[in-house]
Order: structure tokens, then sequence, then C-alpha cells
């Protein structure tokens, strides 16, 4: 992660505590003579700590180094933090809700290297939306759907399956999912403008929508009492609209963490 992205994810994830405070403020107050307050209890509920995070670049000669961020994974009230994406529960929905959701992404990079000169800088997505968790008797299925707000206007459709597998100190969560990239999302941030080309001299390119499926696991270990080790590893298999940019250099995507938190009961 570059210095600047550093800057931004945290000012980002300041600007979302503030959101969050200030949504929370209201909703305690509406909620305090009802039972929603036993439904959703105004305190944390869930992991709270610090981790080490790393996504392997697949921009030709970007190298982003592992950094140490919050980590989170609470419901607080209506409010809920889980690892990067935030949001508020609404209307029950199945077995969970509808939730407003918000995503913090790191998927910007600026053109500051030899391979990448002539070309222009991405800006971070900021992506915006609905979604739901259900948390089912066979596991958890999350649905999202958002929208770029910043400089790509894409849309990003998603879809997991969560499992669980435990024992007395570790808990396994193996998903499974795909992701759906709009074609907008895909050209902004992969593709090459005929200027951009002239400039650069890589071949002008404009891929289209991208589907990407993706698997992964999630290890929970409890060390003492009620503080936990997570360690997270994700692999993403890009579409060919994506691979076949001449900017990118991998046919896979690989995100990992290990963060070490508090368990709030």
């Amino acid at each position: 992660m570059t210095q600047n992205q550093h800057h931004t994810y945290c000012n980002r994830l300041f600007v979302l505590g503030a959101i969050i405070a200030g949504l929370l403020s209201g909703i305690g107050a509406a909620c305090a003579q009802t039972a929603a307050t036993e439904e959703f209890p105004m305190r944390i509920q869930g992991d709270l700590g610090v981790g080490a995070y790393y996504t392997r670049s697949i921009v030709r000669g970007k190298t982003e180094p592992a950094d140490v961020l919050p980590y989170g994974y609470f419901d607080y009230g209506r409010a809920f933090l889980r690892i990067d994406t935030f949001g508020i529960k609404t209307a029950k929905l199945g077995y969970g809700y509808l939730e407003l959701v918000g995503r913090v992404t790191l998927d910007g990079f600026k053109a500051d290297t030899t391979s990448l000169q002539g070309l222009n800088e991405r800006k971070t997505s900021v992506p915006l939306g609905i979604g739901t968790f259900q948390e089912t008797p066979i596991g958890g299925f999350f649905l999202n759907a958002f929208h770029d707000v910043n400089q790509s206007n894409g849309n990003l459709f998603e879809a997991m399956y969560v499992g669980e597998l435990t024992t007395s100190r570790v808990s396994f969560y193996p998903q499974f999912g795909a992701e759906y990239l709009s074609k907008q999302y895909v050209g902004y941030f992969y593709g090459v403008s005929p200027t951009e080309s002239a400039a650069s001299g890589y071949a002008a390119y404009q891929g289209g929508g991208a589907f990407n499926p993706f698997a992964g696991v999630l290890i929970d270990a409890r060390l003492t009492g009620d503080v936990h080790l997570n360690f997270y590893l994700r692999h993403k298999w890009l579409a060919s609209s994506i691979t076949d940019s001449p900017i990118v250099g991998r046919s896979g995507m690989d995100t990992a963490f290990i963060a070490l938190s508090y368990r709030f009961q």
C-alpha cells in the first residue's frame, strides 16, 4: 500500500467512524424506549483489534507492501462493520435484514512507475449500495449490490456463501462466491484510452464486464479468554476482460490478513 493510499484509507476510516457515531446516536434515541433496544443493543458485539493486510497488485509495475490497520467484525445497534464492509440494518428480510452498505477499497493507483508512464491516475472507488446477510442454519449468505459514486461510475455485484467448522479453540470459515464488475468499472481501472496509448506505448484497450469467482478461508483461533487471532486468505480468478488488459500482469488476485482482536460479548 502506498503512503497516499494509506492516508486515504485512514481518512475514510475516520469519516466512517464519524458517520457511524452520528447514526448510532440517532438510532439510539429512536429505539431507547422500544423493544428494538433488546434486538439491537447499543454496545459492541464482536471483534475489534488490529491487523496486517496484503493484496497482491495485478497492475504491471505496482507492488503493495502489507500494512497495519484497524480490524473489526462487530455490530453496534443497527450499525455493523465486517472487515471492509460497513452499513446499517433496516427492515427485516428472511434470516437477516435489508442493509444499506458501503465498502472501503484500495483499488485505485497512481501511474508513478516506469512501466505505467503515460497513463492517468485511477481514483479509488467509493462503493455504496444495498445488501443483506442471511444467517441460515446451513451457513451465511451475503448479497451486495454497489455503485461506485467516484470516478468509474461502475457497478459491482457480489454473492458469497460462508460455512463454519468449529473445534474447542479453532473455527474455520470456508467461503465461496463471485463478483461481477460492470463494463464501466473494468474500463476505468484496466482500460487504456487512445490518448494514454499514444503516451505510454500500450495498445488501446476497453474491456467488457467481468465475472470473477473466488474462494477463501478465515481461521479464528481463541488464544486466551476473549483474545482471538484471525487469519484470512482468498484467491480470486480474474475474467479475460481484465487479464487481457495490457496493463494487467496476473491472472488472479490474492488477498490475506492476520489480525489480533478482542471479542466483546
